[in-house]
């Protein structure tokens, strides 16, 4: 038995050895691809990275393409530079700079490349190319670096930059590698899967000298690259440079919504920044001096600020009493200033006139109305009552919300409810008289320009509007329509108010605005601001029947809303409808800038 299993041990060993001979005379002789390589070839694996999406505006001019930029490479084994300074003076680097890049590259692999020069420019690169063969070891490879035609939108687009380290840990998919650049923020991170593409690669071969022998295995082992997809923007570009024109040398926003749509045509913060600064080798040090920059030119004030909506506000409320019946059309009441301070004279107000002279003791008057509704017997009880109806009203018009809006950070603003005040107060221990600054759109309510934009453009439909958007197309195919939210409130009441909304402009704060042929409708701001001058704010739509545009404006620290922002506001519906602005005076008037005056000093 022994001597069996000794056999069979025997011809298993033979078999493996003949197995073995077999293969070994198999690569050596018959299989050429390999016998090639073994005369000292190295087969380098090259990234071909895929050029980002192009974003568009919604007239198909460019916003974001790609120009190539280079990367260099070194293989120390092949490094052979016969006159370093040339190596030198050409990267404009230092002796030190090449000496640690050597060392490094020794460190990591003498066979294997490692990075020499990142992001080298189309131009810089034009200026060496006819030395780049003397330097015997380094290997340039395009990739495209992104390039803004219009240094415009910049808060919107965002940028891209190398993945973090956290990042790439993070990548499940692992389709980064350390130094990819990838989205960072707005469109550019929102949409990153559909922007960056799928990276091809191409198996090269070089021999001992560095110089290519051709593709490995004739290129059937390579995978093609895919480019990323284009995006089409809501944008109107023209009226986006226009706006930011406005916006200098100020802090504030202004964002224009095409209502019948929800289609965003313009959304600007400023100080904004070129964003072509933020593209290429100077990008940390760009970035870092955004950082530090006082101003803050980084933050987007569009989606991310957040103001007390001042008197635009009264518009909602008047709406709530309506549809609730604490108020008829032709209702008159006699207004003293006993409750509030107030800039509109004492006297008889219907609602209109309370609108349009911004009456803040009426609307005093109207808020108590909303808050005590003689539920409950007990004041507290009937006042948390009243504000927790009231704050569902608030929240129907998409106040307190992101509105679905599909960007990295979007600020909710705050609709106060009655468990705020019950954490702040203790339940039962606050009542109207602690709560009666919401009546003019003070205290601790906060709304942000893109949620102001979008009442403007309920007020412009009559009680509805679409979740705001700014992608239509991506790779040419049409993206569907969002969402349409419906306010329970009677169309003929908003008729009501867009009434006030015409006379505010046609003869009250808003007067500076008014263009006849535009039919500009609107309200403004003046918000207060502890830290400071007033905020100047201004909500509007234009023109009256079937509008085409609605417009939020806060230009911080300008003071009366009828001055800086109902005026940017104006012209901005004035150049998106007709075209061109004829209002050259009133252009000057925004680009000198001077909104103060010794009133508003006191």
């Amino acid at each position: 038995m022994s001597g069996d299993k000794s056999l069979i041990y025997k011809v298993v060993l033979f078999l493996l050895f003949i197995t073995f001979i077999s293969r070994l005379f198999y690569l050596q002789i018959y299989e050429t691809k390999y016998a090639e390589l073994s005369e000292d070839n190295i087969i380098h694996l090259e990234t071909v990275f895929p050029s980002r999406g192009i974003i568009l505006d919604r007239n198909d001019s460019v916003l974001v393409e790609n120009k190539p930029s280079y990367d260099f490479y070194i293989v120390p084994k092949q490094f052979n530079i016969l006159d370093t300074n040339n190596l030198i003076n050409a990267f404009n680097i230092s002796a030190e700079y090449l000496r640690d890049k050597i060392k490094f590259s020794k460190s990591y692999s003498s066979y294997r490349p490692s990075i020499f020069y990142k992001d080298m420019s189309q131009e810089e690169f034009a200026s060496i190319q006819s030395q780049i063969y003397d330097f015997k070891g380094l290997y340039h490879f395009p990739k495209p670096t992104r390039y803004y035609p219009k240094p415009i939108l910049s808060h919107v687009l965002g940028y891209v930059a190398e993945i973090s380290s956290k990042n790439l840990d993070n990548d499940t998919s692992s389709y980064y590698n350390q130094g990819d650049l990838v989205g960072i923020s707005g469109i550019e991170k929102m949409h990153e899967l559909e922007l960056r593409g799928q990276k091809g690669y191409k198996m090269k071969i070089y021999d001992v000298r560095g110089e290519s022998a051709g593709s490995f295995n004739n290129g059937l082992d390579d995978v093609i690259v895919s480019n990323g997809k284009d995006l089409k923007l809501t944008i109107d570009s023209e009226l986006q440079q226009y706006v930011e024109e406005l916006l200098l040398g100020k802090v504030g926003s202004v964002i224009a919504i095409e209502p019948a749509t929800g289609n965003i045509l313009a959304i600007a913060s400023s100080p904004t920044f070129d964003p072509n600064i933020l593209s290429g080798k100077n990008f940390s040090k760009n970035y870092m001096m955004l950082q530090n920059d006082t101003l803050k030119p980084i933050y987007n004030r569009a989606l991310m600020a957040k103001y007390p909506p001042g008197s635009m506000f009264k518009l909602l409320q008047s709406l709530i009493g309506l549809e609730e019946g604490l108020v008829n059309y032709d209702e008159q009441l006699y207004i003293d200033l006993s409750n509030i301070g107030d800039l509109a004279p004492e006297g008889y107000y219907d609602l209109k006139k309370a609108i349009v002279k911004s009456s803040n003791n009426y609307f005093y008057k109207l808020f108590r109305k909303i808050i005590n509704r003689k539920k409950s017997e007990n004041t507290f009880t009937d006042s948390s009552l009243g504000l927790m109806s009231w704050s569902e009203y608030v929240r129907s018009f998409g106040l307190g919300s992101n509105l679905n809006f599909n960007m990295p950070i979007v600020n909710n603003g705050f609709v106060p409810n009655s468990n705020y005040y019950d954490n702040w107060y203790g339940k039962n221990r606050w009542k109207f008289s602690n709560i009666y600054s919401l009546s003019i759109g003070q205290g601790e309510l906060l709304v942000t320009p893109l949620q102001m934009a979008n009442f403007a453009s309920i007020l412009a439909n009559r009680g509805f509007y679409y979740d705001p958007s700014l992608i239509l197309e991506i790779d040419g195919k049409p993206i569907s329509n969002p969402k349409k939210n419906i306010i329970q409130i009677k169309s003929n009441h908003f008729d009501y108010v867009v009434d006030a909304m015409e006379e505010v402009v046609n003869n009250g704060s808003g007067r500076r605005g008014y263009m006849k042929d535009l039919e500009l409708c609107g309200k403004t701001s003046t918000v207060q601001n502890p830290h400071g001058y007033d905020h100047s704010g201004f909500i509007g739509f234009a023109p009256k029947k079937n509008p085409k545009i609605a417009i939020a404006a806060y230009i911080e620290n300008a003071g009366q809303g009828g001055r800086a922002a109902a005026s940017i506001s104006s012209l901005t519906a004035e150049k998106y409808i007709f075209k061109k602005s004829k209002r050259f005076w009133l252009e000057d008037y925004i680009k000198k800038g001077d909104f103060i005056d010794e009133e508003d000093k006191q």
